[in-house]
């Protein structure tokens, strides 16, 4: 099997040609290793390789011999370093494997790199000083997005169909938007983060996988879902499985739609156009489309709270990882840092029994409608280095950090457009995170420059069967997986 054959089947469809002895594994490893030396150097997706152990077949293991990549961010691979994008991490192997990547082997899936991911997985895009900036395979001049943007880089391009992925902010969706795929976040705790950690960002951040086709995302699911001995809690998990769920009509579905939001009240007309696409589609499939007069819960207060939760928890990243290997962070992550030690207790605290306020908000809206449809992106992908500093920012901030006066910051509008640059383009994802609810986001809509800009849909609690089955309802009246980029 050659690289262009190799592209045109998904992972399950990889796993049924091992399983029926047409193709082994070593033959799906060179293939996705033939198209990672035809295109890697232009999207800078994988920055590590791993070395596949030969392993005899196994018809019992769900995806057999299919190639795989996991991030280089939270899914730890024994052995080999984790560097979450950092200088400060880049030399030091982990010791154990992540739970997900334990459950992706035994699996049958044959991990052969790690993907590019921005310092500590804190942007929306993905240009880290340590490898340099993952491109999107639609337009190498644009961003993949992030924090999962190697991965989204990858499966776009056809190295793999799928990819590990994780969401603490959006950091699956949104790269699925930037690069015309699916992208699932499920809901809080159903996947496990150990075992090192009980949950990540209070349980905001949930590892997943980034996508071509529906059926993927839910037979992975499959693979990674339900809990540990260190889990916190032990989560619902439905009576048969979630790859059943595509087979499944989802019935019809009462879907609120909104586009203004209060960190962006005016996004780009494409964004529109990708609603009214999916609006349109949705109507056609007898679903029952209603036009919010405003957002459903207060999203001014609900950035504010995710940026000082998410401030924070870099502060502490940074102080954690300094104590064990010392420098070498990026000066944003800093600048996020410092901004995070300014936070006092009590404003950290209340930011987060604001949750409360925003997951009852979202469930009065969910008792009267099914899903919430939005935007994944305010903006199509933007393009690299859009979001830099200038020099003279950068001079100014280096100097506020050395003097140790944050207020500063604030006072030069560094600290405003590092809002706008971390949300302003993505204002809609960190809902379902700040309130642990399912989302996915679905490539309906190209921009008339070819770029993707996704949809998203967000779920009550349990919602990720319904989301499954919308999203394959979705596929099949409007396919989008052999629609590929020309790198």
């Amino acid at each position: 099997m050659d690289a262009e054959e190799y592209q045109r089947y998904d992972a399950v469809g990889l796993a049924r040609l091992v399983a029926g002895g047409e193709v082994s594994a070593a033959e799906l490893l060179a293939a996705a290793r033939e198209r990672t030396s035809q295109v890697n150097a232009q999207i800078n997706a994988i920055v590590r390789t791993i070395d596949v152990p030969d392993r005899p077949a196994d018809p019992s293991r769900p995806f057999d011999g299919v190639p795989f990549l996991i991030k280089d961010l939270g899914q730890d691979y024994a052995g080999q370093p984790t560097s979450a994008g950092s200088r400060s991490l880049a030399r030091r192997p982990a010791k154990e494997h992540a739970t997900v990547v334990r459950r992706w082997l035994d699996a049958g899936l044959g991990i052969f790199g790690k993907t590019n991911t921005p310092e500590f997985g804190a942007k929306g895009i993905t240009e880290p000083e340590l490898f340099g900036p993952a491109r999107n395979p639609w337009d190498l001049g644009r961003t993949p997005g992030g924090s999962s943007g190697g991965a989204a880089a990858a499966v776009a391009a056809g190295i793999v169909p799928v990819a590990g992925a994780s969401d603490g902010g959006g950091s699956i969706r949104i790269p699925a938007a930037c690069c015309g795929l699916f992208g699932l976040k499920v809901g809080r705790g159903l996947v496990p983060a150990g075992p090192l950690a009980g949950e990540s960002l209070h349980g905001s951040a949930v590892n997943g996988v980034i996508s071509r086709t529906v059926r993927d995302t839910a037979a992975m699911l499959d693979v990674i879902a339900g809990p540990e001995p260190t889990s916190p809690y032990s989560p619902h998990l439905p009576s048969g499985r979630f790859a059943d769920e595509v087979e499944r009509e989802p019935g019809r579905l009462k879907i609120g739609v909104y586009v203004p939001s209060a960190i962006n009240p005016t996004p780009d007309p494409e964004a529109y156009a990708a609603v009214a696409v999916a609006a349109k589609l949705l109507d056609e499939l007898g679903h029952e489309i209603v036009e919010l007069p405003r957002a459903p819960y207060d999203d001014a207060v609900l950035a504010k709270d995710f940026l000082t939760t998410w401030f924070a928890s870099v502060a502490w990243l940074v102080d954690t990882t300094r104590r064990d290997t010392g420098s070498g962070f990026e000066l944003d992550t800093l600048l996020m840092a410092a901004l995070g030690r300014a936070t006092s207790g009590v404003d950290y605290l209340a930011a987060l029994e604001r949750r409360h306020d925003h997951v009852r908000r979202l469930a009065a809206f969910h008792a009267d409608h099914d899903l919430l449809l939005t935007p994944t992106l305010a903006t199509p992908p933007p393009r690299i280095g859009a979001f830099d500093m200038s020099a003279a920012e950068k001079a100014a901030a280096v100097t506020t950090l050395k003097l140790r006066v944050v207020p500063v910051l604030t006072k030069l509008g560094i600290v405003d457009r590092m809002i706008t640059d971390n949300l302003g383009w993505v204002p809609y994802t960190q809902l379902a995170n700040i309130t642990g609810r399912p989302a996915m986001s679905v490539p309906l809509h190209w921009t008339a420059a070819g770029l993707p800009l996704g949809v998203q849909f967000v779920a009550p609690l349990d919602g990720e069967g319904t989301l499954l089955r919308l999203a394959a309802q979705l596929e099949e009246a409007k396919p989008w997986s052999d629609r590929r980029p020309e790198v």
